[in-house]
């Protein structure tokens, strides 16, 4: 535990401008994971700017995952672009593999498992590049289609990647919503902060338990997740699917750019 908090001394986290710092970047990361994902990036890396390390940060960004989705699943409700009930079945297996995914975060190395991500992450990108209409539309046979195992499967598997260190799983639970379910990018991108709503309280219980939470700094940050969060679910059922995907793409590109360390700042 003293490992953990041994370079929090070089810098006063209290002070005006950190506090500062802090809920610019929360409310950054709420608006981008609220859109769509990987805005969770930017914590950990002032979070371990901060002098946080690598598990630390990655279990004190939950603070903000819960406090955002929970401002922005109001709001998508109250503008009537978020039905609750279609949201509980995807999310219990995503729950149970979350719990899963916070234990072998506590000690896996994470460099390869990054690379695998960002591959797939190309390939979703092509699939909203060349096929936009199945994200605009929908699609009401697939919506209609029974819950079944291997949906309940993947499902599990994201929940194990989001438990593990939640970057991009807002993205890769848009595109099981999407493709294998069938809703639109407005109702899936509900749906999917909805979801990341209802698993994070268990993930972060895990990493509370093992001692890889810094209250001070998750808390001060959260605040401005919540703003983010609330801010963008107005963007993104004002501005439409289109945008959501426009939006989307750029962030796959980027995350993929910094997981594969193409460009080296």
């Amino acid at each position: 535990m003293t490992e953990l908090f041994a370079n929090l001394h070089e810098m006063d986290i209290y002070s005006f401008p950190i506090i500062c710092l802090l809920l610019l970047a929360g409310f950054m990361v709420g608006f981008i994971n609220t859109i769509a994902g990987s805005g969770t990036v930017i914590s950990y890396s002032l979070f371990m700017f901060l002098g946080l390390s690598a598990p630390l940060a990655n279990g004190t960004i939950r603070f903000g995952v819960i406090m955002q989705t929970l401002a922005a699943t109001y709001n998508f409700k109250k503008q009537n672009v978020l039905e609750l009930k279609k949201g509980v079945l995807p999310a219990l297996p995503t729950v149970l593999g979350s719990v899963l995914g916070a234990q072998i975060a506590i000690s896996i190395n994470k460099d390869l498992f990054e690379i695998l991500i960002a591959g797939v992450m190309l390939i979703m990108g092509g699939l909203l590049f060349f096929k936009p209409n199945r994200w605009l539309a929908g699609s009401k046979i697939l919506q209609n289609k029974k819950f079944g195992f291997k949906q309940f499967a993947i499902f599990f598997i994201i929940g194990i990647y989001g438990g593990f260190i939640h970057i991009g799983v807002g993205i890769f639970l848009i595109g099981i919503l999407v493709l294998e379910m069938g809703y639109d990018l407005i109702k899936a991108n509900a749906l999917k902060v909805f979801i990341v709503l209802l698993y994070s309280p268990f993930a972060l219980i895990v990493f509370m338990m093992n001692d890889q939470i810094h209250y001070g700094i998750g808390a001060i940050a959260a605040i401005g997740n919540v703003f983010g969060g609330y801010t963008a679910s107005h963007f993104a059922v004002n501005w439409g699917a289109n945008f959501i995907r426009w939006i989307l793409m750029s962030i796959i590109l980027i995350f993929c750019i910094r997981s594969l360390n193409l460009f080296h700042l």
